[in-house]
């Protein structure tokens, strides 16, 4: 069996707990060395004796006794009393702290003092029960690394989904649900694979099981864009359905539809059909070694494949027909080649219009012209 190491810490958030007094405690997501997932909680004071316990074991590498050798990350020093804005504000270095941490070398970011701070403990298993006033907070750090924590106006209460037919877990990363079960929504991910919780338990769920309490439509789900936005396959799958579409690894294609449940309509010259997000990748966007890791993955299951479906709500989820699709998107490239040509003409007609006229050309002369005119001149010299 290989070692245990911790691949990569992410600090998704903070909460703010009223039990059994106001506190804050920072909410990290745990990626081990077998791919496991597993998400802690820890207060700032917590997180600044393990980094005090850390200086102390490498006095080198902490920069005691020389601080041109320091490698360590610096950590302010925890406040006599936390608010909520500190709590904020401070996000952006502790994030900063973990990426650091995980990345120095092996003898400290695989040590036992940073494997055991990071395990999963009984009360991160079971958080603090919601006091009999209020329920804990939820506040989620933004995606977009150029946002500071003043974009976070929370609290963001996490979203709650149904269940709408039993799943069972394929991996230690995932979490089973059955037929109606709820769970909070911790994030939902491009790929199709939402990660949930629910009580003590924590893991990957195919959002194609869940549903939104108050209708059977994603508020989230964004229009079609037939300009279309252009990708490389990272990945190639055949199709398995009539709906979907056969790509190879390397072909370039344009995204018409992004859906939430991770299975996109993409468009390949005037066909349509849907094709699994995780195994695409944006044009001119670096490849990321977390991605790659995601497309070792399963895809996740398509709704029209989950048997005994029960949802609560009356109607059925609004959904576009491939032919509406690939009909549509005619329409767009037609209109689309059409402007083009006109503006191509049009741009032809105003650069023949300001083109400043030319000089007339003078016809030339004859034969019979230039002999008689020289014989005349001959005649002339001689006189």
């Amino acid at each position: 069996m290989g070692d245990t190491y911790i691949r990569h810490v992410e600090l998704l958030g903070f909460e703010k707990r009223f039990y059994p007094s106001q506190h804050y405690v920072y909410v990290f997501l745990v990626k081990w060395q077998d791919l496991t997932e597993k998400v802690v909680y820890r207060k700032f004071t917590e997180i600044y004796e393990f980094h005090k316990a850390l200086k102390e074991m490498f006095p080198i590498e902490s920069g005691d006794i020389n601080m041109e050798n320091r490698i360590i990350p610096h950590l302010p020093a925890p406040r006599w009393f936390d608010s909520h804005r500190s709590t904020q504000n401070r996000q952006s270095t502790l994030s900063e702290y973990c990426s650091a941490l995980i990345n120095l070398p092996r003898k400290i970011s695989r040590c036992s003092h940073v494997l055991n701070f990071f395990k999963v403990r009984k009360d991160d298993l079971n958080p603090p029960i919601a006091s009999q006033f209020k329920k804990p907070e939820t506040f989620l750090m933004p995606k977009d690394s150029k946002k500071g924590a003043t974009d976070i106006t929370g609290p963001i209460i996490l979203q709650t989904y149904r269940a709408i037919a039993d799943y069972e877990k394929n991996s230690t990363t995932e979490m089973g649900v059955k037929t109606g079960d709820a769970v909070d929504v911790v994030e939902k991910s491009e790929s199709g694979w939402w990660f949930c919780q629910q009580k003590s338990k924590r893991g990957w769920v195919p959002a194609a099981y869940l549903e939104p309490m108050d209708g059977p439509d994603e508020s989230e789900e964004q229009e079609p864009n037939y300009a279309g936005e252009l990708h490389v396959v990272r990945k190639g799958y055949t199709a398995a359905q009539e709906d979907e579409i056969t790509l190879k690894e390397g072909e370039t294609i344009e995204v018409i539809h992004k859906l939430l449940d991770g299975w996109w309509v993409v468009r390949k010259e005037e066909t349509t059909g849907y094709y699994p997000s995780m195994y695409l990748q944006k044009s001119g966007e670096e490849n990321m070694p977390e991605k790659n890791q995601l497309r070792n993955k399963e895809v996740p299951p398509r709704r029209s494949t989950i048997r005994n479906i029960k949802s609560i709500h009356n109607q059925s989820r609004k959904q576009i027909s491939q032919e509406t699709y690939r009909r549509n998107s005619v329409k767009f490239m037609q209109s689309r080649r059409k402007l083009k040509n006109n503006f191509l003409n049009k741009g032809s007609m105003i650069a023949e219009e300001d083109r400043e006229p030319q000089p007339a050309i003078p016809p030339r002369p004859s034969k019979d012209l230039i002999l008689t005119r020289c014989s005349e001149s001959t005649k002339s010299k001689i006189k």
